[in-house]
C-alpha cells in the first residue's frame, strides 16, 4: 500500500485499486470481491473460500469487511423444511462508484480546506518574521 498520495499517483493501479484506497481494503478483500462480481450468482461464504482458496473463517472476515465498506449484500435464503443460509452478491457498481466520488470529493474538500490553513498558518508566520527582523 502507497503512504503517500504521491506514490499513489505514481504507483500502476488497476480500478479495484480503489478497494485499497478510498476504503482501506486488502488485496484478498479485492479478490473476494472479483469473485462475487465475476461469478454472476450469489455465493456463500463456503463458496466464496473456495473461489479464493482460503479457510473459511477467513473468508468469513473479509465477507464482514467487504459489508461493512458496503461493496456487497447479504441475503437470506431460506429452506423449504425450516431453516435458512446466507448469499452474498456485489452491490450494483453504480452505486459503488458513486459512493467513491462522494468519498473523492469530500476528500478534495478537506485537502483544500488544509491546504488554505497550511497556507494562512504560514504567511502569517511569515509576516511576523519580516516584523521582527525590522
Amino acid at each position: 500500500m502507497a503512504d503517500s498520495m504521491v506514490e499513489y499517483l505514481q504507483k500502476d493501479m488497476e480500478c479495484e485499486g480503489l478497494l485499497e484506497c478510498i476504503h482501506g481494503l486488502k488485496e484478498l478483500d479485492r479478490r473476494c470481491f472479483r469473485a462475487l462480481s465475476e461469478s454472476g450468482e450469489p455465493m456463500t461464504v463456503d463458496e466464496i473460500a473456495a473461489a479464493v482458496d482460503r479457510e473459511r473463517s477467513t473468508a468469513y472476515r473479509v465477507v464482514q469487511r467487504l459489508l461493512q465498506a458496503g461493496f456487497i449484500q447479504k441475503e437470506q435464503v431460506n429452506y423449504e423444511q425450516g431453516g435458512y443460509y446466507h448469499v452474498y452478491r456485489p452491490t450494483d457498481p453504480n452505486e459503488l462508484a458513486d459512493d467513491m466520488q462522494r468519498k473523492l470529493n469530500e476528500w478534495y474538500a478537506k485537502m483544500g480546506q488544509l491546504i488554505q490553513e497550511f497556507r494562512d498558518k504560514y504567511d502569517e508566520q511569515a509576516g511576523q518574521a519580516v516584523t521582527v527582523e525590522n
